[in-house]
C-alpha cells in the first residue's frame, strides 16, 4: 500500500523557516513526480511545489526564491525547505504524487497534511 506522510509543520515566525518532509513507504519516491499542494482556510487547494522523476523543479510565483524542493532518495522522503516564511503562507500542506514522470497534477489521495502557521 503505497502512502505519504507529512511532517514538519508548526508555528513561526514571519521571516522564519521550516523544513517539511514527506515520507513515502510501499513505493520508492523518486518514481513519479512528487508535489506539495496547501490550503488556507476558505481557498482552493493549490500548487506550491513539484519535483520531476528526472529532478527538474517548478514553483508557484508566490514561493519562488524563498522555497526549496528536493529530494533524498536513501531516505524515500522529499522535503520542501521555506525560508522567509510570510503569514499568507499559513495552510496544511500536502505532498501527493504527480500523475507521470513530469506531471504537477496530483495522482492519488490526499493525507493528513502538516499545519503550518506564520505569525506577523
Amino acid at each position: 500500500q503505497v502512502q505519504l506522510v507529512e511532517s514538519g509543520g508548526g508555528l513561526v515566525q514571519a521571516g522564519g523557516s521550516l523544513r517539511l518532509s514527506c515520507a513515502a513507504s510501499g513505493t520508492s519516491i523518486s518514481i513519479g513526480a512528487t508535489v506539495w499542494y496547501r490550503q488556507a482556510p476558505g481557498k482552493q487547494r493549490e500548487l506550491v511545489a513539484g519535483i520531476t522523476r528526472g529532478g527538474n523543479t517548478n514553483y508557484a510565483d508566490s514561493v519562488k526564491g524563498r522555497f526549496t524542493i528536493s529530494r533524498d532518495n536513501a531516505k524515500n522522503t522529499v522535503y520542501l525547505q521555506m525560508n522567509n516564511l510570510k503569514p499568507e503562507d499559513t495552510a496544511v500542506y500536502y505532498c501527493n504524487k504527480g500523475k507521470s514522470d513530469t506531471s504537477f497534477s496530483p495522482g492519488g489521495p490526499w493525507g493528513q497534511g502538516t499545519q503550518v502557521t506564520v505569525s506577523s
